[in-house]
This record gives structure tokens, sequence and C-alpha cells, in this order.
């Protein structure tokens, strides 16, 4: 069985989908910790995110770089925004998403285009989403118990931004795909969220 779980930045879909995977027995992939880590190697080799061929140059970052902690700062998910726009980023990342996916038994994958890019043969597509409001608040407060300073009105600001370069980007743009269902966490729980998300699988699954 194949879970694809995409939605915007802080919308709740790692959590959901990470819960997914628990409650079925299957793997997890973060792809959009893939495209974390190139825009880390880019700030590391000192190099434009926003030029195609040193974005293309990143790709290679070692595979420790994803446990790197500064994966999950707001400024490397800024810059993983700018060089997801790159074709050549995309294309290089494609195999390794789509290894994972098709691996015997199924997995569960959460991004922006699982469902109509990687697996659009998926069993089951979520798209979870919630307002700039709500997933702000939600950055904010893991920012300040990581001990990192922000403000809310930047990370608003933020998140508007990438929600743009995410679905105005000519290459898998940001979208639902056709025959995904739409969860909005902006009013649920954690608990309220993944039990959402378990009856949608279970009734898309029956």
């Amino acid at each position: 069985m194949i879970i694809a779980v995409d939605g915007p930045t802080a919308s709740g879909k790692g959590t959901i989908a990470r819960a997914l995977a628990a409650h079925y027995g299957l793997p997890h992939l973060d792809t959009g910790l893939l495209y974390r880590a190139v825009g880390r190697q880019c700030a590391l080799n000192a190099a434009d995110p926003d030029d195609p061929r040193a974005a293309l140059v990143a790709c290679a970052f070692p595979d420790g770089l994803l446990a790197d902690p500064e994966l999950r700062s707001e400024a490397t998910g800024g810059l993983a925004s700018r060089v997801s726009v790159h074709p050549g980023v995309r294309a290089a990342l494609y195999e390794r998403q789509r290894t994972f996916a098709t691996r015997n038994g199924g997995a569960v994958l959460d991004g922006r285009d699982i469902g109509t890019v990687i697996a659009p043969e998926a069993d089951a597509k979520l798209f979870v989403t919630a307002s700039v409001a709500a997933r702000a608040q939600r950055r904010f407060l893991e920012m300040q118990a990581q001990g990192r300073t922000t403000t809310l009105a930047e990370i608003e600001t933020d998140l508007a931004e990438r929600d743009r370069r995410d679905r105005e980007r000519s290459e898998a743009p940001l979208r639902a795909a056709d025959d995904a269902v739409t969860l909005d966490t902006s009013e649920l729980g954690r608990d309220e969220a993944i039990a959402a998300a378990l009856a949608i699988v279970e009734a898309r699954t029956a």
C-alpha cells in the first residue's frame, strides 16, 4: 500500500504521515528533507540556491547531511523552497523518491508532489492544509521550543512566500491531486488530525 501525503509547510502533513506509517507498519520518507539537504548544501558551498547549476551540484550532498539539525531551521526551509523550483533538481531527486515509494510492501511519503508526480498510483492520497495563521503559530511555538529567535510576523511572511513559490513553479507545483482528499487541520489538534487521516485512508482502501 502506498500512501501519499501532500501539503504546504507546517500543515501537519509530516506528523500525519509518521503516524500513518506507524499504524500500518510502513516505512516513511519525508521528501521535503531531501530538498532541505540540497538547500543546506548550497549554503555550505556558498552557492546561490537560485542558480540551477549550483543547485544541481548540491544534489550530490552526502547522506550524513540528512541528520544535520540545521535542516529543520526556517532558513534552510526557505532555501529548500528556492532550489525546488529547478527542474534539474527535481529530476535528480525523482528516482530516489520513486524507488522508495515502489518498494515491496508499500510506503508512506509526504511532500508536495507525491500524489501528482512521485506516486500518482498511490492507494490513498491526502492533501493536508491549514490557514497561514494556524501554520505560523505552530511553527512559532516549535521555534521557541528549540530556542530559535524569530517573530510570528516573520514566520507568516516566510510561509506565504514559500506557498507562492511552491504553487507557481512550473515543475510539479504544489496542488492537490484530482483524487486526493483534502484535510484542513486549522482547527484540529494532533490526535484529531491523525484520527481524521486514518479514517480517510481506511475509507479509500476498504
